[in-house]
């Protein structure tokens, strides 16, 4: 049986790997692409795409590490539940393409992983009650 502290562990590397995917645009245009199913038409609009996947580096990252030190636990997830909540939030003004159609089921799946993680720790991690 795995223990609480190592499924919150695993739920939190999950949740940071979501995020390390669109991390890979920060270094190249033509990932950005496949990932949002546009090319970046001016140079402006591929800065803006590589700087929103660099923050997507920082905040996958940050849900890893916390994986392994409990004590950033909550933070790494109010940051993820603003960053998903927020761009479901966003999108839900109206009909999108496949690729913000993608965007938007990781995100639920993210946040199902978040609930169950917030869940788990709160209700069956003894020093976290």
């Amino acid at each position: 049986m795995f223990s609480p502290s190592l499924i919150v562990s695993g739920l939190l590397v999950a949740i940071g790997v979501i995020h390390l995917i669109p991390a890979l645009g920060a270094w190249s245009p033509t990932r950005l692409q496949q990932l949002y199913g546009v090319a970046p038409e001016t140079p402006t609009l591929l800065l803006l795409l590589r700087h929103r996947a660099l923050l997507f580096a920082l905040l996958g990252s940050f849900l890893v590490l916390s994986a392994f030190r409990p004590n950033l636990q909550p933070l790494a997830c109010i940051a993820a539940l603003i960053s998903m909540a927020g761009f479901l939030w966003m999108a839900g003004a109206g009909p999108h393409d496949a690729a913000v159609q993608r965007i938007v089921r990781a995100d639920i799946v993210g946040l199902v992983l978040l609930a169950l993680a917030v869940l788990v720790r709160t209700l069956l991690i003894p020093t976290h009650r």
